[in-house]
């Protein structure tokens, strides 16, 4: 399996994330991409291969221009306000304000874009975020020309990020611009599966109205979990879109044995609507000893999710969303796409 990475990932070097009530280094850290490259090395999956460079237009398919732009001047603009440290939202309009309007200040415009108070804007933020999405578009160009599977490692991640805010780290969806993409490359249908621990909520927003991208995604009850809000299982999407939004909210401890039949039960769903295309969003933070989720899924069940995927028998193309730096981040994406390359070679 042929993986994409560029070391221009690891620009964003956040220092401040707001948790519990203090601010501390940030989970998502640029060690991640290296404990997955390693892996990916050592395990022998295939070349590791640099991507191309896409511009913003597949960027602006699903994000509003003006959301775009923001974040491609946020950093600036906050330095010139003469903030000393990183740009971390604290303030957003209220539900009980009618009529608000977008403020001219740097804080209250980062208000305005964040979804979350935890996720910091420094330097080299909006950089690392193009070459992210130029990472999955590139894997998605590979299998589209190929039809075989590929890996994105992609960072920041991005299924948090919606069609006009940012947040749990994310700030282009990823998996969002890379279903577009083969949309306008005469796909018909294209599923987006999100196996993070936490539900691809900004996914969910982008395509809830559609039918011609199914978002299915298995994740921590909302009612405890982050991002809280979405990730309901009667949120099945509106219109058009009606069916074709489902979610598998699971309570903390979960184990294999549930999550892998809610995962079955998703993979069904995607057969049914005749989806010609998988986009994983692939989070491993499920894994029992993660950091910030409280699932229980261990190391070698990994590779049996990688080979119920390729048991759906399509194109598919992995991008890397959660799992955070425990040693065995790099163990537990591998062990999926291993897993998922050898169910293939034996079908072949």
């Amino acid at each position: 399996m042929l993986t994409f990475h560029s070391e221009s990932t690891k620009l964003r070097r956040a220092k401040t994330e707001l948790n519990e009530g203090l601010l501390m280094t940030p989970f998502e850290c640029p060690e991640r991409v290296d404990l997955v490259l390693e892996r990916v090395r050592a395990s022998g999956l295939g070349p590791v291969q640099a991507p191309t460079r896409f511009g913003l237009e597949p960027v602006l398919a699903v994000h509003d221009r003006d959301y775009v732009e923001f974040l491609a001047s946020c950093w600036e603009e906050w330095k010139a306000a003469g903030m000393a440290g990183e740009a971390i939202p604290n303030i957003w309009p209220s539900r009980s304000m009618p009529g608000v309007r977008i403020p001219e200040h740097i804080e209250g415009r980062l208000g305005h874009y964040a979804q979350t108070g935890e996720t910091s804007i420094c330097a080299n933020t909006f950089e690392a975020a193009e070459v992210s999405k130029d990472i999955a578009l590139s894997a998605l160009g590979h299998t589209l020309e190929s039809g075989e599977p590929s890996f994105g490692l992609c960072r920041p991640p991005g299924h948090h990020a919606s069609s006009n805010q940012f947040g749990g780290y994310c700030f282009f969806n990823n998996a969002a611009i890379a279903a577009e993409q083969a949309l306008r490359h005469g796909h018909s249908r294209v599923a987006v599966l999100d196996i993070d621990f936490h539900h691809g909520n900004g996914t969910q927003e982008i395509f809830y109205a559609r039918d011609d991208v199914i978002v299915v995604s298995l994740h921590g009850d909302p009612l405890h979990c982050f991002p809280y809000y979405l990730g309901h299982a009667d949120e099945t999407g509106s219109g058009r879109g009606e069916g074709f939004n489902v979610n598998y909210p699971m309570p903390p401890g979960t184990d294999y044995a549930r999550w892998s039949a809610a995962l079955d039960e998703g993979l069904a769903r995607i057969r049914q609507v005749g989806a010609e295309l998988l986009v994983v969003s692939l989070g491993v933070d499920t894994f029992e000893h993660d950091p910030i989720s409280s699932f229980k899924l261990r190391s070698d069940d990994y590779p049996d999710v990688g080979r119920r995927l390729a048991a759906l028998g399509l194109p598919t193309v992995f991008l890397l969303e959660g799992g955070y730096a425990v040693e065995e981040i790099g163990i537990n994406v591998v062990n999926v796409l291993s897993g998922f390359d050898a169910a293939l070679a034996r079908v072949e």
